[in-house]
């Protein structure tokens, strides 16, 4: 039973965190961004794109994709509890977003050592197309969060 309590522990702390990070993040909120999911190491996230976020070929411009991603990576890689910031992450855009979709971003630890740790992210529409995959490797301050 104790590790079931400790494993219960971490999740609501990492909840408490992420939802410490939503509080401040005025860029998240802007992008509708609601998180549905939160254990450690692991985020999932939820935006439908809007009209203004389209570029001149009524695509939305690659950076709501990516936006999307990295704010499930930074949710996911501060679980851990210690502020954790991306050193870089890399993007490809398997197919064309439109306005009126809904995007999921899955972000999950990969590998993590004390100060360095890896995230895969996956976004997908509603209907389960992957529509971006992200790569991105974080560090782990020795800044603990409040």
């Amino acid at each position: 039973m104790p590790a079931q309590a400790d494993n219960e522990t971490a999740e609501q702390r990492a909840r408490q965190i992420v939802d410490q990070m939503m509080a401040r993040d005025a860029f998240s909120r802007w992008l509708g961004i609601e998180v549905l999911e939160v254990t450690p190491g692991r985020a999932v996230v939820r935006m439908t794109v809007r009209p203004e976020m389209l570029n001149g070929f009524a695509v939305a411009h690659g950076g709501i994709a990516f936006a999307l991603a990295d704010s499930a990576l930074a949710f996911a890689s501060n679980t851990c509890g210690m502020v954790t910031m991306t050193l870089e992450s890399s993007i490809f855009f398997a197919t064309p977003v439109r306005a009126g979709d809904v995007l999921t971003a899955t972000a999950e630890e990969t590998s993590a050592g004390n100060r360095v740790a890896l995230y895969d992210v996956v976004v997908t529409r509603a209907d389960g197309t992957r529509v971006a995959f992200v790569r991105g490797t974080a560090y782990r301050t020795k800044q603990a969060h409040d």
